[in-house]
């Protein structure tokens, strides 16, 4: 193997440590915000429902996203003009 092919693994492989190394202080720091909402007294299975339903929310906001694209495209106009007509807030 040539002397750019050992570089381009050791290049690959520092990346990779950089990204466990990254992860490992993602992990801890989500470890330590679970810690402190359990010590204010919330539950593991209350903080997993919110999560749940958070995740339900998303898809039914991203569902309603998409049927207003198709839509505005239908009619000619923009979701954003779209909008009044549905009562909805530019930040919904």
């Amino acid at each position: 193997p040539s002397s750019s092919s050992f570089q381009a693994n050791g290049a690959s492989e520092e990346a990779l440590q950089c990204e466990i190394e990254e992860l490992k202080r993602k992990d801890l720091a989500l470890d330590q915000e679970i810690a402190q909402l359990l010590s204010e007294g919330y539950s593991l299975e209350e903080l997993e429902k919110h999560i749940s339903l958070l995740h339900e929310y998303n898809e039914i906001k991203d569902a309603g996203q998409m049927l207003l694209g198709k839509l505005a495209v239908i009619r000619g106009v923009t979701t954003k003009q779209l909008y009044p007509e549905y009562d909805l807030e530019l930040s919904d």
